[in-house]
């Protein structure tokens, strides 16, 4: 499988594309003036204990306040504690890491169990564990890094080594490289210990590397062929970087010149507004319908005209293994997070069912967020968790519509007119006027001149008043006003 990383860089963003055979699957943006804060370390200061919820506010100097809860905060010595007021106190200050970025009316989640992360290890300061990545299966691989890290320890002559986790890039990784890791994170670590004792709060600390930089820490993998950069201040500070920590893949690493955008060259453009649309069609003629929310997303699977060749069970199986690989790229794609709800077309067949399972969870087995599938619910919904650190896709790149106020949906101009009927009996009632002025947009007043002008007489008839309509350009649907004359 080809795969190849696109790196789209200007001066107001910083774009990302993960393309697979030629098919976009991950896009990830960061807006210069909006730079997501997930990694980044604060010396906040707590404003609010909440004992009910077993958490507290932190001032980190963002607008809104961020989230702790009492399991987030450790203790380097003694026993366990559970109540968050024998934890911390209003005005006390904390040093944080952000684990989840702010979204929509929620403020960022925060944890004292701080990490810091380089191209093979996790370091983790507060504690003493040596955990490895669950992708590297192979139990004699995982003994040997084990061994390598703890002589690393030893020969550098480290007391308080605190704790490490071994990534997937570690696979095969040999001493002198994960050496040069730990000496990098010690390093990187003195530095912020040395801010924390003299910054005052709240103040950041340390902030993660720029999307770039990121990318080709977290996301390069030997699966990647290509990484293609069109800036070449960029690409000269990636070639820096990878000289200092990723030797192995310096040949990989290219610089774009085209006239031609890199976005469109590939085809990312096109994908990324396809990715906010609603509706994602099969090539089989069938399509998804993703209505992501807040609180949870749903996916709803249709045949659509798709009708098979031999029977409907046969149709309803091959729809649904499509689509479940349709499914985990957009998840991907549109970085979808928290609970998912799949309604796959009902299958009978119970072994189609395992199939389709089968074949969605081998699907995410290439996504780089966690991902997991609880099971099949009585009413046959799928229900699966994918982790959210940043915002989504959409939540990036659009916001609430103003004239339905994000619902997707309008009242009808009937429906308006109706109220528009039931405020004028109001102010009737209410005020004293020679007649009401109706100011609305140009398809309720045109209702309101013609299917509705019999009701606008009877009403005209009743309050012993005239009415009178004016069209406003700059008016919504739903927006109207009545004006006393």
């Amino acid at each position: 499988m080809s795969e190849e990383i696109l790196i789209n860089i200007t001066p107001m963003e910083s774009r990302v594309a993960v393309v697979e055979n030629g098919v976009l699957q991950e896009v990830h943006v960061e807006r210069t003036q909006k730079r997501g804060i997930v990694g980044n370390i604060y010396k906040g200061k707590v404003i609010r204990v909440l004992p009910g919820m077993q958490a507290a506010f932190v001032n980190i100097g963002l607008d809104r306040a961020a989230f702790i809860h009492a399991s987030e905060i450790s203790l380097r010595e003694g026993p366990a504690v559970e109540s968050i007021g024998a934890l911390v106190h209003e005005g006390q200050s904390l040093v944080v890491q952000v684990t989840k970025d702010p979204i929509g009316s929620k403020g960022a989640r925060l944890t004292t169990q701080l990490s810091i992360p380089s191209r093979y290890l996790v370091y983790m300061p507060r504690t003493a564990h040596v955990g490895i990545s669950l992708k590297i299966e192979d139990e004699a691989e995982r003994e040997r890094l084990k061994q390598v890290v703890s002589d690393c320890v030893a020969k550098e002559g480290i007391k308080e080594a605190g704790g490490f986790i071994l990534r997937t890039a570690a696979e095969g990784a040999g001493g002198d490289e994960i050496l040069m890791d730990i000496r990098y994170l010690r390093r990187l670590w003195d530095q912020i210990s040395e801010q924390i004792k003299t910054i005052s709060a709240p103040s950041v600390i340390y902030e993660d590397l720029g999307l770039a930089l990121r990318t080709l820490r977290d996301l390069v993998s030997p699966k990647i062929e290509k990484i293609r950069i069109d800036s070449r201040e960029t690409f000269q500070k990636t070639t820096q970087f990878v000289a200092e920590l990723m030797p192995e893949i310096a040949d990989r690493l290219e610089h774009y010149p085209g006239e031609r955008p890199i976005f469109d060259l590939y085809g990312v453009e096109d994908e990324i507004q396809k990715a906010l649309e609603r509706k994602v069609p099969l090539k089989s003629g069938g399509y998804l319908v993703v209505d992501p929310a807040e609180a949870m997303s749903t996916i709803d699977v249709n045949t659509g005209a798709f009708v098979g060749h031999r029977n409907l069970e046969e149709t309803i199986f091959k729809t649904n293994l499509e689509a479940a690989t349709a499914i985990a790229r957009q998840l991907r794609l549109r970085n979808l997070g928290g609970i998912i709800i799949i309604d796959f077309i009902d299958m009978e067949d119970e072994e189609h069912q395992r199939q389709v399972l089968r074949t969605l969870e081998k699907q995410l087995e290439r996504d780089h967020a966690k991902t997991n599938i609880i099971g099949i619910t009585e009413l046959g919904l799928v229900q699966m968790t994918r982790k959210r650190t940043r915002e989504s896709l959409e939540q990036i790149l659009c916001e609430p519509c103003t004239s339905c106020q994000g619902r997707g949906k309008l009242k009808t101009p009937e429906t308006i007119c109706y109220e528009i009927f039931r405020e004028i009996l109001r102010e009737a009632r209410a005020y004293q006027a020679e007649g009401y002025r109706v100011l609305a947009n140009q398809k309720v007043v045109d209702r309101l001149l013609d299917e509705e002008s019999g009701n606008v007489a009877e009403l005209e008839g009743f309050i012993g008043r005239t009415i009178r309509f004016q069209v406003e350009t700059m008016y919504s649907q739903e927006q109207y006003d009545v004006v006393l004359l």
